[in-house]
């Protein structure tokens, strides 16, 4: 029985694999694809990347995504941080309320809030563009952050604030030499999370970009409406590779330092 249930575990894990990345190794093959159909193989080539690095509209919605996810993500990472020792300092019974309260972007259907934003800004009479783009990607942003900053300061240690203003330190110092080195793990991570959603995010860009601030995901939309190109595969395929390049990296320096740990 235990073989039996092994085994189908086992084939179920390779299922949901295969069903996970067998569309991202289709559309890397296609790439290659000397033909710009989708099911016709017609040779091996790489005109489709030399193309890619001469589309400018592509390369400029590249910039542009890179661009606004940066600067999002390092608003969103300052406020998100400061909000949610704020947030940690409130009393239960207000911290419940007010967390239930910053989750609600995250809940809220995108379409919702990127209309509502729009609105917003046409109620401001600001001018859409760069401006409204990013303030857009900062809101949706900021609970990502908080959510996960908050984990890394229930568990901290109070005695260590106390222990520094005891041997002289003042609020300052104290934050910046024991609580910031104590959170900096979920501040990376809320750093990292709000740049991923920022360039993947087409719903709120949608109803907030401007005529020069197109992102990569509106650009290939855009093209949906007649054909993607198949520089849009190349592109893909290169993303893809450096995520999982990036990836590797990190997990090869954790197992050395797990091992540098275990040595000691």
């Amino acid at each position: 029985m235990k073989l039996k249930s092994f085994s189908f575990s086992k084939l179920c894990t390779i299922l949901i694999f295969v069903f996970l990345y067998a569309p991202i190794f289709v559309l890397i093959a296609n790439s290659f694809n000397a033909s710009k159909s989708r099911t016709v193989w017609t040779g091996f080539t790489l005109d489709w990347y030399s193309k890619l690095f001469n589309n400018e509209t592509i390369l400029t919605s590249l910039a542009n995504s890179l661009l606004v996810a940066l600067v999002a993500a390092v608003c969103a990472t300052v406020l998100g941080t400061l909000a949610a020792i704020g947030i940690y300092n409130m009393k239960p019974i207000t911290r419940r309320a007010v967390m239930s309260v910053t989750n609600l972007p995250n809940i809220n259907p995108e379409i919702v809030t990127g209309v509502s934003l729009m609105l917003l800004f046409v109620g401001l009479n600001i001018e859409f563009g760069f401006t409204t783009l990013i303030l857009s990607h900062i809101v949706f942003c900021v609970p990502y952050v908080i959510l996960n900053v908050m984990p890394k300061l229930r568990q901290m240690n109070v005695s260590l604030c106390e222990a520094a203003m005891d041997l002289g330190c003042n609020q300052l110092q104290v934050f910046r030499k024991v609580i910031i080195p104590e959170i900096t793990p979920g501040i990376i991570t809320g750093f990292l999370m709000a740049f991923t959603y920022s360039i993947d995010d087409f719903v709120i860009s949608y109803f907030t970009y401007g005529a020069k601030a197109q992102t990569l995901s509106i650009t290939i939309f855009s093209m949906t409406r007649r054909k993607v190109s198949p520089e849009v595969n190349a592109l893909s395929a290169i993303i893809f590779v450096v995520v999982l390049v990036i990836l590797l990296i990190i997990n090869i320096l954790d197992i050395r330092k797990h091992k540098k740990e275990a040595r000691r």
